[in-house]
């Protein structure tokens, strides 16, 4: 009885001792999991090359040039083009308000509603201006900045170096009685865990490139930069289609002014991708066998957003397919122990 208490206490102080850290350390802490994260990521691939002959340290190698390559190639060729459509956007914002001013006013409506549209415009030039400065000033710090560029692949590279090292260690230290149990949760986590996030990865790769083709074959002047946003922020379930639309639909209205089809398919894209996504992308590359509802992800996504900020969203998705594999164990021990057995009795 001693023990089980003492081992409730030591798991109360490590979690409070955890939130703290994570509290305090989180700025420090980013590079260190996107590398732990990167690594958990590659080690499959790591695995397959191990598979068929090759030393790990020759398998890490190899996967560390092709993706810096692979990464180094994306942005030589897309980071201008991102850039450029930024410019336009930002150029080309003031514009597309007075248009709707003047369009407006060609309506004859009554000058409170056109002074309205004028102060929403502004408040939102004003907001851009405040949010960009913002990242400037804390996000996107120099010393922040250089610790994700540098810090991040190094970390990842002694981690994919080591992982199996690092899993027989942690495999060595499982109590015998419970050991069983731990490698069964742990596999179910990873099966959740990994085949969430590499499904959606792709989910919102593919998301991106069809939005931001989609966008500019329509003739939106920034359609690239608003797709390619939408589509990295689709790991949110509905939230990348509907924030997209909206920005999209309201940057359309700058540009093309109240003409109905440019707008339509403008709004077509959107409906095409989200019936591409959940008719094709996500039951192949996710599948059913992620237990992972949506309201729970979106749900773990803003409430460790609002605590940790952006490590707080790299981190959303994995505490919540550890608590889900855990409430489920809960659940089935709670019908074995206590419902089944009723029952029987």
């Amino acid at each position: 009885m001693i023990q089980v208490r003492l081992s409730h206490l030591l798991a109360i102080v490590g979690f409070f001792v955890t939130f703290y850290l994570l509290t305090a350390l989180s700025d420090i802490l980013l590079p260190f999991v996107l590398g732990f994260a990167l690594a958990y990521f590659l080690d499959p691939l790591a695995d397959r090359l191990e598979a068929v002959g090759v030393r790990r340290s020759l398998a890490t190698l190899t996967i560390t040039v092709i993706v810096g390559l692979a990464l180094l190639t994306a942005l030589a060729f897309g980071l201008p083009v991102l850039a450029q459509q930024i410019s336009m956007l930002i150029a080309a914002l003031p514009g597309y308000i007075s248009d709707v001013q003047v369009w407006l006013l060609e309506q004859n409506l009554v000058e409170g509603q056109n002074e309205l549209v004028s102060v929403m415009g502004e408040s939102l030039l004003a907001g851009l201006q405040k949010t960009a400065s913002s990242m400037v000033l804390t996000g996107l710090s120099l010393i922040n900045l250089l610790a994700l560029i540098f810090i991040t692949p190094i970390v990842a590279v002694y981690m994919l170096n080591d992982w199996d090292h690092m899993i027989a260690r942690i495999n060595g230290l499982l109590p015998d009685e419970q050991a069983a149990i731990i490698r069964n949760l742990a596999s179910q986590i990873d099966e959740t865990l990994g085949g969430f996030a590499r499904g959606q990865i792709l989910v919102c790769l593919s998301l991106g490139t069809i939005y931001a083709v989609g966008l500019s074959l329509v003739g939106l002047q920034s359609g690239i930069i608003v797709g390619v946003f939408a589509g990295l922020i689709s790991f949110i379930p509905y939230v990348g289609a509907a924030f997209g639309l909206v920005l999209a639909g309201a940057l359309g209205l700058g540009q093309f002014g109240f003409e109905l089809p440019p707008l339509a398919l403008i709004a077509g894209v959107f409906f095409v991708g989200q019936f591409i996504e959940g008719n094709i992308l996500t039951p192949r590359l996710v599948g059913d066998r992620v237990k992972l509802h949506p309201v729970w992800i979106i749900f773990a996504l803003l409430a460790m957003g609002s605590l940790f900020g952006f490590l707080g969203l790299l981190l959303a998705v994995p505490l919540a397919a550890i608590i889900g594999v855990l409430v489920r164990y809960g659940v089935t021990l709670y019908m074995r122990d206590y419902v089944n057995r009723s029952d029987n009795g």
